[in-house]
């Protein structure tokens, strides 16, 4: 992907392996909201042309001397595989040490996003990926379908961080604004971590209709409604008070001020979709936030711990889920621009490059 937001398909040498490197055959790489921010300009920072794919999957084609997972198992080729995106983390600085919140390292690079072509094969959307040493891989089990895992895709591991800052407890009415992957993940999530009532607010119907699917007790669709019928739709569902906890994953900054106001008095609100700056709102501090007694939260990525869960989720509870049918198109590396076009378009739930695929 070029700066002017172009997709071009080039040839590179694979990588020399050093000990410790694993390269890897892409099965699958997505197709994700920050590649939609990517194409046009929006994140800061990026060493343009890249090549996207932050979250992938694949096959371990060779290894650069004897490779070993976290438990000491060493890896060996063939070895169905995931990894943490975010590479470089310096376990050296206030964050990693200190704070123990490594998604704020300022020396992590991720894959598909802070990594340019001069850097080798650092992105999904490549037959193969290049895995340098300190890069730690997640062996998939037999029972996880590498198609059904890239399914879940970034969105597992990204609510899994969000419903963990969120503190579900049991008995709690969660809603979540935004029914694209990370929406659709966190609603699972909050339900497993005992949510009684789980409510979806967004748009467009047919990703409502896999919500349903995925046990979402509540749907409501902004495109039939305004704010103030969505506010009153979820006081009805809450005995008049709002929800305990909601979890904003739309990427639109308006949504923020609806999501405060949508919340219970002393409820607690989780922001996990405002990756990108797409700009400001009005909030009025005192009945917004402090006459409400409001806690706000922020979530940012995730890091390995949030990788290592979504293989142990997808384990347990892959084949209980329809997965399968938040992939709504394969592409191949001939059809990216078209992969874009229908992401950001909202026409698919999940579009996945598979770029073995014409």
């Amino acid at each position: 992907m070029q700066s002017d937001g172009t997709v071009q398909v080039t040839t590179q040498k694979l990588p020399e392996l050093k000990e410790g490197d694993v390269l890897l055959k892409t099965r699958y790489s997505e197709v994700c909201g920050t590649d939609i921010h990517l194409r046009h300009g929006r994140l800061a920072g990026v060493p343009y042309p890249i090549i996207p794919g932050h979250v992938s999957v694949g096959e371990i084609a060779d290894l650069g001397g004897e490779v070993h997972d976290i438990d000491g198992i060493p890896l060996k080729k063939g070895d169905a595989i995931t990894f943490l995106d975010v590479a470089e983390n310096c376990h050296n600085c206030y964050y990693c040490l200190v704070a123990k919140a490594s998604t704020r390292c300022p020396h992590r690079k991720v894959y598909g996003i802070t990594y340019g072509i001069k850097d080798g094969l650092r992105g999904g959307w490549s037959q193969y990926i290049y895995l340098p040493k300190g890069v730690k891989p997640l062996r998939l089990p037999a029972s996880v379908d590498p198609r059904r895992f890239i399914a879940a895709g970034c969105g597992l591991p990204t609510a899994l961080h969000a419903v963990e800052r969120a503190e579900v407890h049991l008995g709690d009415t969660v809603t979540v604004q935004g029914s694209g992957p990370v929406g659709l993940m966190a609603a699972v999530l909050a339900k497993l971590a005992g949510a009684f009532e789980v409510i979806m607010v967004g748009a467009p119907a047919h990703r409502l209709a896999i919500a349903k699917e995925f046990g979402v007790d509540h749907t409501i669709n902004i495109e039939e409604n305004n704010p103030q019928e969505r506010l009153q739709q979820i006081r009805d569902l809450t005995r008049g008070r709002g929800s305990d906890i909601t979890i904003e994953a739309t990427g639109n900054p308006v949504a923020v001020k609806e999501g405060l106001e949508l919340t219970r008095d002393q409820g607690r609100y989780v922001i996990v979709g405002q990756y990108t700056n797409a700009g400001d709102i009005a909030i009025n501090p005192h009945l917004d936030i402090n006459k409400k007694h409001l806690e706000i939260r922020g979530s940012w990525g995730s890091d390995y711990s949030h990788f290592d869960l979504a293989v142990r989720f997808m384990a347990k509870y892959g084949d209980k889920y329809p997965f399968d049918k938040i992939i709504s198109r394969i592409y191949g590396m001939s059809e990216i621009e078209q992969a874009l076009a229908d992401v950001e378009g909202l026409k698919v739930m999940k579009a996945v490059i598979d770029p073995h695929k014409e």
